[in-house]
């Protein structure tokens, strides 16, 4: 790694994650007035789990529901949830819709038909979800991600304001008790982020990017699990830097498995939405019977842990390998509702409106993270976190069907907005304190980073999380997993000392690491609930 090439940069705020939570927080600040600097691991298309969301996202019911969405959200997560901001969403969500969606960006969402003008009230097509009591989910067929996040982009990228950076990681934050040269900052009670190191994969470098304030929103972990409906550089990275910054971490075992994806040996776990079991779709095991009625009232629509343990309860005790979908009987046009789904399916000579979809449980979404407040602070000064990376407390110990895209608007939104404030009454970094933080220094000489090994320790990670750290967990499992990546860690960060920086290897680091907080949280939990179910 050449030292030369590496840069010192200077920005207001770095938002590190071009998902919907990081470009909606990139763009509030950016239609303020202030400048942004917004850095992604990918280096072009779509990029991260935002563009995969297939169903939809909360907008309200006909009649306005705020106290009826309250309680559909806090009985979703076993009463674990943080009311604060469960009442925040429910309350401020339509209008964050409105602002950033329907005006700013005039996302085309699926309507009833009707000729009425985008402002009016009750012409979107609502759907329904497991553990809603009522439509009011609006969408874009099944493919509502990508529609919102195409939008998203195209409107970030036309912002003048914002300096969007692709082929960017994130490596470490930066923090003024961590990284400074000299002790006087080291002697103070607070810390503070003043930004990250980033690593550019163009030249292979690793830029040191200082802040005034930093926006962690890089998504989740569903990548530690050998079976995930996640983007690939969903490794948990965002756990991992807060965590060695000290910030603090919250309901980092609540680990959600969607009920429903595609099963087949020749596919990767591709999601099939649980809006499809809102239009009326029925699961089956493997003799053909409808279980889901014995598991529980609510049937299909019981919330994701509930349908997930029911679905791997009825696989073993058959022994079998999957469960299935039954959508013959949903009254839309397959291919016109669905028409993602239907085009996969379709790929594996599985044809929707015949045939059974094969279906199996898979990682999904991480309910805790970095815990902040209504306006995405942290613990640790000058840091915001947002998104799926981080824990408002919304999801409690199990999240409601698409909350998370409306949490990612909102809290990107708020975050936004609060920096803003905080850069008007001009509360940047001290330049002392900049001047004090040290660059980048490379400690690793030796070109060992072999693809085979880095392959091999991603398979006991993802292993040992997917048999140990599951769906069902008992306290002998999860103690078997805390010692294999207990010595597993140790092996990989003398690795990641030794080896030059490469993005697999900092992807690989970042990913054990997380994985290893991940089960002590599991551990020091005993308490069964939710997406963290102990089977002693």
């Amino acid at each position: 790694m050449a030292i030369s090439d590496s840069k010192r940069i200077y920005t207001p705020v770095l938002v590190i994650g071009a998902g919907l939570a990081g470009c909606a927080a990139a763009l509030t600040l950016a239609d303020l007035g202030f400048e942004v600097t917004l850095i992604a691991a990918g280096k072009d298309g779509e990029d991260g789990n935002s563009w995969l969301a297939q169903g939809g996202i909360i907008y309200k019911a006909q009649d306005g529901d705020p106290k009826l969405l309250e309680k559909d959200i806090i009985r979703a997560g076993h009463n674990h949830n943080n009311r604060k901001a469960v009442r925040f969403l429910a309350e401020k969500g339509p209008s964050a819709i409105e602002t950033l969606l329907f005006q700013r960006l005039n996302i085309p969402f699926a309507t009833n038909g009707n000729d009425c003008p985008t402002t009016c009230e009750g012409e979107w097509d609502l759907t329904m979800e497991g553990g809603h009591s009522a439509p009011r989910i609006i969408h874009s067929a099944d493919h509502t991600g990508s529609t919102i996040m195409q939008g998203l982009i195209q409107a970030v990228e036309a912002a003048p304001n914002i300096n969007f950076q692709r082929g960017r990681s994130a490596v470490d934050l930066l923090t003024s008790h961590h990284h400074t040269s000299g002790m006087d900052y080291r002697y103070q009670l607070e810390n503070a982020c003043c930004g990250a190191y980033v690593y550019n994969e163009a030249n292979q470098c690793v830029d040191t990017v200082l802040a005034d304030y930093t926006i962690l929103a890089s998504g989740g972990a569903g990548q530690l699990y050998l079976h995930t409906t996640n983007h690939a550089g969903a490794v948990g990275s965002a756990i991992s830097m807060a965590s060695r910054a000290f910030a603090r971490l919250e309901n980092i075992e609540y680990v959600q498995f969607h009920p429903t994806s595609f099963y087949h040996q020749d596919s990767p776990r591709f999601l099939i939405t649980e809006a499809l079991r809102g239009e009326g779709a029925i699961l089956l095991n493997a003799r053909g019977e409808r279980f889901m009625p014995r598991y529980d009232k609510r049937g299909e629509l019981a919330p994701r842990d509930i349908v997930s343990r029911a679905i791997v309860t009825e696989m073993l005790q058959h022994g079998d390998h999957c469960a299935y979908l039954d959508a013959r009987g949903v009254r839309h046009n397959l291919a016109e509702r669905f028409p993602t789904i239907m085009k996969h399916c379709l790929k594996f000579d599985v044809d929707m409106t015949k045939d059974l979809i094969p279906v199996v449980p898979a990682a999904h979404y991480f309910c805790g993270g970095i815990l902040v407040d209504l306006a995405g602070r942290t613990t640790l000064q000058r840091l915001y976190a947002v998104g799926e990376c981080s824990c408002t407390g919304l999801h409690g110990a199990n999240r409601l069907a698409s909350t998370s895209l409306l949490e990612a608007v909102l809290w990107g939104r708020s975050a936004g907005k609060d920096i803003a404030r905080r850069l008007a009454s001009r509360s940047g970094l001290p330049a002392r304190l900049r001047k004090e933080i040290r660059d980048w220094t490379p400690s690793g000489a030796e070109h060992n980073d072999d693809p085979a090994l880095l392959t091999q320790d991603w398979t006991t990670i993802r292993s040992t999380m997917w048999n140990y750290v599951g769906i069902i967990r008992t306290q002998q499992r999860l103690y078997r997993a805390f010692e294999e990546m207990r010595d597993l860690s140790a092996r990989v960060h003398n690795f990641y000392r030794r080896t030059p920086l490469s993005k697999p290897l900092l992807d690989l680091f970042q990913g054990c690491q997380a994985a290893y907080i991940l089960i002590q949280s599991a551990l020091r939990n005993r308490i069964s609930l939710g997406c963290h179910q102990r089977q002693d």
